[in-house]
């Protein structure tokens, strides 16, 4: 298995495209998903990483970081998740949310181990190829600036992956009308209910400290 992350934007989207390809890929069942959105990318050493607070705890753009999702994944699918991952640009290697979201926080990013000098750097590309090679990459130093149609390639070593907040987690997308069906809202709660969900986050709940009400 391998320990992957993918940005691309706003992180809800993304999680719920890697969700339906992790049931049509892998045949995951609900409780058996990988998928959750966090944070990865900066170059600050902080071990609590949150989403903006009232607090100002963590903040995950000020530590350099942009929301990602993680994958756990079969090392032998990594080449056809990542060509998942390159259809959410268009053909003009634009993001879902490029005229909306936009600074460092919504980079494009791929963590992989060993980062661009792995040999998963030429599944990537090959991925990219195949589905249309809309994108061009670059080598991520962290705290990286947001670039059009460019994705930074990290070694996930030294740039780790942060889990996001339950709130956070299966939630609709950024378009008004992108709302996901009810199970796959409840999905956060239940994986947690089964301490399937991962490490419960100690940060502030949102911007006014009151959940998404925050965002």
């Amino acid at each position: 298995m391998i320990d992957v992350y993918f940005g691309c934007g706003c992180f809800w989207h993304v999680q719920h495209e890697l969700v339906e390809a992790e049931k049509r890929i892998l045949k995951r069942d609900d409780m058996s998903l990988s998928a959750r959105t966090g944070y990865a990318g900066g170059l600050s050493s902080a071990q609590q990483v949150c989403y903006h607070n009232a607090k100002n705890v963590g903040d995950y753009g000020k530590l350099g970081h942009a929301e990602v999702v993680a994958l756990r994944i079969p090392t032998s699918s990594f080449e056809l998740f990542a060509a998942e991952y390159f259809k959410l640009f268009d053909d003009k290697g634009n993001r879902p949310d490029q005229n909306g979201d936009r600074g460092s926080e919504y980079r494009s990013l791929i963590g992989v181990p060993g980062g661009a000098k792995s040999p998963y750097a030429d599944k990537i590309i090959s991925a990219s190829q195949s589905v249309g090679d809309k994108l061009g990459f670059a080598v991520g130093k962290g705290d990286d600036r947001d670039t059009r149609a460019v994705s930074y390639i990290m070694d996930t070593a030294n740039f780790p992956f942060f889990m996001g907040e339950q709130y956070h987690q299966f939630h609709d997308g950024f378009n008004l009308n992108e709302n996901y069906p009810k199970s796959y809202n409840e999905l956060a709660a239940k994986l947690a209910a089964e301490g399937k969900l991962g490490k419960e986050s100690t940060c502030p709940n949102g911007t006014f400290g009151i959940g998404v009400l925050g965002l």
